[in-house]
Parts: structure tokens; sequence; C-alpha cells
């Protein structure tokens, strides 16, 4: 005779299975087994044996009962005895899972499913896992003959991995589901239903596709991964896309992270960009558009996670950035990546990964607070390669003036931000140096950088229509403008007259366009918005009139295009800052002038320049007289404004002002037009520096402007620099060595003078004196007299 436990399970079952679960029955054996609790796992045993049976003689209809009995047993049920009943009840659902047949693989997981999300009472320290992650992978990648079934048995084995990734997290006693062997099937399982175009919503009950279902349970897992977790989920992703060449599409990569970046906790936002950039470390003798792709990737993820997904890592990010940029020069010069594997790139290809990195560089810095920008500017800037290592590519610094325009022209700043901190004089001194560089693209990207430095109020699209045409009512732009705070002021103090220097001279350049003057024209618009008080509104009106004086000289290097452009902008600036300052007899003048050369010169207007077809005349002789902005006649009523005139009475010259921070300024105007490398410039600074020159023994400051007093002595100084400079370009290694040497010999014998002074001795207090002398004091060397050149 049977024991109770296996008679209440024998009762549960009707003679045609069709007539499904005896619920009354089903109600008996459940409250039996709340009642006695050790009687559970006997429960289990025999339902599992009966399980075994009918599966074997494929009676699936008692499959089917037994798994709903146990399924309303585990529901009940939730005693400390649990754990014995479980495992037999997990020994059916792997019977289930081990049958070829699909309907009884969907039952088996089904169940799972329902057991996964049931909070044990007590942690199980002896239960494994490992045999459901393999069979809900491998049900993952079905490639069952019929589509309809296929979408099934792969949804079930979605919804198994869900369930047992739900299954242990909670429980940090049970199996460690972050382990690399298992991650290493659950992630590649995910990503290959994600990726499957051909797969869709199966019929029936089944509302969502296998991808859909995919991405839900690719986020929750994301989602459940600790700090130290995510090395190990990430990795696999990588794997994938190499074994399976999804770096070249891009689409499908780009994807997969932005799930990535969503979905996982912020704070470890960075430890997947510090994964992307090792392996890009990692493929650098990869294919162009395999790196290409990783970079793109690198950049979508920087643009996701805004807030600071950089973290830790500033330096390493753009240390392996630029190294990949150093490389792709490198072999587009020699035209392989690997010459020992015969990996062949081509041109086109490593122009592209060049643009993709310097696109993700300045998506990276975007990320960044606005003061370190600047630093991340001037760390690229230092990893400029020196000028002549690649000729055939042209100058490096295009490729450092592209990159940081990348900075700030993708996301706008806003905001009324310090501009000490977002310009400092480490970085505006050599950024305003490039505006003076001979490429006309160089240029128009450095006055784009600074004009999205000053821009803190989004108004350069506001002055868009202004650079074509003169408004004589500017109201209408509903400018935004703030009162100039105090660092504004101390900017403009620290750095006014080389901002207005460097526009004077860019306007100075023959090779100028249309581009160039209108990007002039915002730039001293914006500063007029954005930093003017009166004393800079008084400078900017001097350096408006001296450009009118630049075009009406006859300077051979500006085309008659140029000198019209000039006046142009003189006269489209003034109208602005006209109608800024709100001066009355200020603004008349400056229309009766602009509309004097409506009628008669329009070639100096905006409208008949700034065109794609300028109508440019034949000579400027008629430029004379009242078609003239008059210097007089603006200074007179600014002065009676309350305006301090005085500087506007000073002719402009542009020049330098020393920053009391440097001891030495090289500032020579010709060497600058003349475009000198980097080299050259080291070779003048040290030429000039006293601390190199043999014939001065006096340590101190120099200026360059303050030996430029006579015609002869900058004709000296100018010979003086030719000769050095053609010294270091033509002269053999040897000779510049012996050069140096000499001078390292002169300072080693300037040397042995001193120390053969503080070390010689004193005349002895007991040596011998003539008589009526008295005897010699001895010197201490603390009292002793040092020559000059020791006093510093």
């Amino acid at each position: 005779v049977p024991a109770r436990p296996n008679r209440l399970v024998d009762n549960i079952f009707p003679e045609d299975p069709e007539d499904g679960l005896v619920k009354v029955n089903m109600e008996k054996l459940t409250f039996y087994a709340l009642s006695a609790p050790e009687k559970l796992d006997r429960i289990g045993a025999y339902l599992s044996e009966r399980l075994s049976r009918d599966v074997a003689r494929h009676r699936y209809g008692y499959v089917c009962i037994a798994m709903e009995a146990l399924d309303q047993l585990l529901m009940a049920c939730h005693c400390q005895s649990i754990n014995l009943f479980v495992e037999s009840f997990l020994t059916m659902v792997r019977k289930l899972l081990e049958a070829d047949k699909p309907n009884l693989q969907i039952l088996g997981t089904n169940s799972f499913v329902k057991f996964a999300n049931i909070e044990e009472d007590t942690a199980s320290y002896h239960r494994s896992y490992d045999f459901f992650v393999s069979r809900f992978s491998e049900m993952c990648h079905s490639s069952y003959e019929d589509p309809d079934v296929r979408t099934k048995i792969r949804m079930a084995g979605i919804r198994g991995l869900q369930g047992v990734v739900r299954k242990t997290v909670r429980d940090e006693l049970q199996a460690n589901i972050w382990e690399r062997q298992h991650m290493d099937k659950i992630v590649p399982s995910l990503l290959f239903n994600l990726q499957d175009p051909t797969d869709s919503g199966s019929p029936g009950c089944e509302k969502e596709s296998p991808a859909e279902l995919t991405e839900r349970c690719f986020r929750e897992l994301l989602g459940r991964a600790a700090y130290g977790n995510i090395k190990n989920a990430i990795k696999p992703v990588l794997m994938h896309l190499d074994n399976h060449s999804l770096w070249e599409g891009k689409s499908f990569a780009v994807r997969c992270f932005k799930i990535i970046m969503y979905s996982i906790q912020s704070q470890h936002s960075h430890l997947v960009i510090q994964q992307l950039l090792g392996h890009l470390d990692a493929n650098s003798k990869s294919s162009a558009t395999v790196r290409a792709g990783i970079v793109e990737v690198l950049s979508e993820a920087a643009v996701i996670e805004a807030s600071g997904s950089v973290g830790p890592t500033v330096l390493e990010v753009f240390n392996t950035l630029l190294k990949q940029l150093r490389l792709s020069v490198d072999y587009e010069l020699t035209g392989s990546c690997d010459p020992y594997c015969n990996n062949k790139t081509t041109t086109d290809q490593e122009r592209q990964l060049q643009e993709a990195v310097i696109k993700t560089i300045g998506s990276f810095a975007n990320t960044l607070p606005i003061y370190q920008r600047a630093e991340v500017m001037l760390f690229i800037m230092g990893k400029i390669p020196v000028p002549g290592i690649y000729p055939a590519l042209g100058s490096p610094i295009a490729g450092w003036v592209r990159m940081n325009s990348c900075m700030y022209q993708d996301t706008p700043w806003t905001g009324h931000y310090n501009m000490l901190a977002a310009l400092p004089s480490s970085f505006l001194e050599p950024l305003l140096s490039f505006t003076l560089m001979e490429d006309p693209e160089i240029r128009l990207l450095v006055l784009s950088i600074l004009i999205s430095l000053i821009d803190r109020h989004q108004n350069t699209h506001k002055f868009t229509f202004l650079r074509s045409v003169i408004l004589s009512d500017i109201s209408v732009l509903k400018l935004k403008v703030d009162k100039c705070s105090r660092q504004d002021n101390l900017f403009m103090k620290k750095h006014g007259q080389r901002l207005y220097r460097h526009i004077f001279l860019t306007c100075s350049e023959e090779n100028s366009g249309r581009s160039h003057y209108q990007a002039l024209y915002t730039l001293l618009a914006l500063l007029s918005v954005e930093l003017a008080n009166e004393e800079v509104v008084v400078d900017l009106i001097r350096l408006a009139l001296a450009l009118q004086d630049l075009a009406l000289a006859n300077d051979e290097r500006l085309s008659l295009y140029n000198r019209c452009a000039v006046h142009a902008l003189s006269a489209a600036y003034l109208s602005l800052i006209s109608q800024l300052t709100t001066v009355p007899a200020f603004c008349q003048h400056i229309q009766e002038v602009i509309e004097l050369r409506q009628k008669e010169v329009p070639y100096l207007l905006p409208e008949d320049i700034f065109i794609e077809n300028p109508r440019v005349p034949e000579s400027l002789e008629r430029v004379e007289g009242e078609v003239l902005f008059q210097q007089f006649q603006i200074a007179e009523v600014l002065g009676g404004s309350g305006y301090n005139i005085e500087i506007l009475n000073t002719p402009f010259t542009p020049q330098i002002t020393a920053d009391s921070s440097m001891c030495l300024c090289v500032v020579d105007e010709d060497r600058l037009s003349k475009r000198k490398s980097i080299g050259d410039t080291i070779s003048l600074q040290m030429d000039m520096d006293p601390r190199y020159s043999p014939e001065r023994e006096q340590v101190g400051c120099v200026c360059v402007f303050s030996l430029m007093d006579s015609v002869n002595g900058e004709e000296q100084e100018r010979e003086k620099r030719r000769l050095v400079v053609e010294r270091f370009q033509t002269a053999p290694f040897e000779e510049i060595a012996a050069h140096c040497g000499a001078k390292s010999s002169l300072l080693q014998s300037k040397l042995d003078q001193i120390f053969e002074l503080t070390i010689r001795p004193p005349p002895s207090p007991s040596g011998s004196a003539s008589q009526g002398q008295t005897p010699t004091r001895s010197v201490p060397v603390y009292e002793m007299k040092f020559p000059d050149l020791c006093v510093y």
C-alpha cells in the first residue's frame, strides 16, 4: 500500500490527461504539504519519478499535469525544507530541457521562470545553475526548421537566461553568474538574438519579438552589474563584435553600447570607456574600418554620458586617441597596418579614421568642465609632431586646430563662465599665434574657436545676417547683453591689446577671403556685446578706424578685393557699435557716411563685397573725403558724451603687451609674418636669451620691442636673426654641436672664476704684516662681495 504522500500525488492525475489537473485533490495535496513540510521532499521525489516515467513513455499530457502541480506547490510552500523539494523540481526541469520536443523545452523553461521569481527564505550553498546557463544559451541559438517554432524556442531561451540572472544575483551565497565562464555564454547569446534581422514577433500570445525581449533582458542584466562585474559583462560584447566583424558596420556596435551606457549605473560609465580604450589599443594593427568603428562607438559613448563619462581617465582617453591618430598617419604613409601580415590600408580609409578620432576628441572634451577644456587643448598641442616629419601630410598644426574646433563647435558653451578660466594666457597666446599662419583654413578655424569661446549667450547666429547687410536698427535682433563683470574687465585689461593686434594683422593677410572677414566681424561684435566697457568700446572704435587706414594705405600685399573688404568690415562694425553705444551724434555720423557710400561707392559696404560675386571696382582713387569715417568727428562726439577719448586720438600701432609672468617676449612682426617654424623660434629665443649669450654678462629680462629704438638697431637684429636661422637650417650637426659646446665651455670658465673667488682662502690673521700696518682681518665667506654675474 503506497504511503499517503504518494497516494495524494496519484490522486491529482485523472484517467484522461485531457481533463487536466484534479483541482480538489490538488488542494488536498497542498494542504498536506503545508501541514507536514517534512514530507515535501518525498512529494517532490515521487513527482519527479512519475514525470521521468511519463516522459520515457511519451505520455506528455501527464507531464504537463506534473509540472503544473510542481508550480502550485512551489508557489504555496516557503518553509525551510523547500531546498530538497527544489532539487527535485530542478531535476524535472532539466529532464524536460534535455528532451527533443520543443513543447517540453518551452514547458520546462516556463516552470523555471516561475521558480526564478520566487524569493526563498533560506539560501542554498550547493545548488548549481551551470547546466541551465548552457542549455538556455543553446536554445537562444536554435536553428529549428519551422521559423515559428524556432522563434518560440529562442524566446524561451532568452527568458530562461533572464530567470537564471534574477535567481542568482539576489543571493550572494549562490552561484556567481558574473563569472567569465557564464558571461561568455549569456552575453553572446543575447547579442545573437539582438542582431538577427530575420526574427519577427511570434504568432499567437507572444507580443514581442526576440530582439525586443533580448534588449529588455540585456538591459536588466547590465542594470544589475556592480562595479566589479562591469568588465566581465563588457568583455564578451567586444569579443562578439570582433568575431562577427560587426565593427565595420558601426550601426549595431553603436546600438549595443548605447544600450550599455543607458543601462549601467551612471557612476560606472567610465569603466566602459576604459574597456573601449583598451580594445582600441589591442586593435592598433587592425584595418582602418575596424579602428574607425571602435572610435565611433567611443564618440557615441561620450555623448551619452555628457556629465562626465571620462571620469578619472581623462589623460588616458586623450593619450590613446592621439596615439591612434599618430599611428594612422604612419599607416597612411607606409600603406600598411602590419607589414608582417601584409595588412594593407588606403589613404581614404586612414583619413576617415583620422576624422573620426578628431570628432571623438571633441566629443570627449565637451563632457569636461569649461576650465578643463583649455587644459585639454594645451595637452593636445603638446602632442603636435615637430614640423617637417610628415611633409607629405602638410602642417600637423592644422589637425590640432581642427581637433580643438570640434570641442567648441559641436556643443556650444552657455552661461556666464569666467573668461580668465576659459582662455588662460597659456592657451590664448599660442592660439592667437595661429591666426598669423599662412594657411587660410587654419586661420578661419582659429577664429571660429575664439567666437565659440567668447559667445556665452548664443548671439553668433544673430550676427549671421549682419555679415552681409548693415541694419539701421539692431533692436530687432534682440541681443542678449549682460553688464561687464569684474572678471571680464580683468580679462580685457590683460588680453585686450593682444586681441586687437591679431585682429588687425589677420585683416592684413593677403589670402583672406569673405569667410575670414565675416568671422572677424562676428568676433568684433561679440567682444562688444560680451566683454565691452567704456574703455573697450573706445579701443574697438580706434581699431575700426585703424582698419580703415589700413585699407586706404597703398599696400602691395593687399589686393583690391581685400581693401574693399576691410572697408566693408570697418563700416559694418562701426554701424553696430554706434547703435550699441546709443550716442545720437555718433550714430548720425556713421549713418550719413553709410548712406553716402550707398550712393557713390557701394563697393565699400558688405552688400556689394560679402557676396558670391563681389562687385569690385577697378581702383580706389575716389575713396576720400566724406565717404570715410572721420576720426576727429567721432572723437568729438564721444568726448562730449563722457568717453575718455585720449586713446582715440593716438594712432593705432599693432603691438603686444609684455606679460609680467614672461621673461622673454619674442614679438617681432617680421618673424610672425614670415611664418617661421617652431624650430626657428626656439633657435631665435636661445640666441637672444642672455643665458645663452656669451657676449652678455648681465642676467635680465629682455623684450624684443625695446631693442627696436633705431633703424640701425633693427637692421642689425634682423640680420643677426637671419644668420642664426640660416646656421640652424643649413649647418651640419657637428658644427651646431661644436657651437653649443663652445657656449658650454665659456659658461664653465665663468663658473670656475666664481668658484675660485668663493673658495680662495682669506688672508691669515697671524700673517706677517709690514711694520706700521694693521694686520689684515680674515673675511668670512658670507661677507665677501660677489660679482654681479652671480647676483640674482
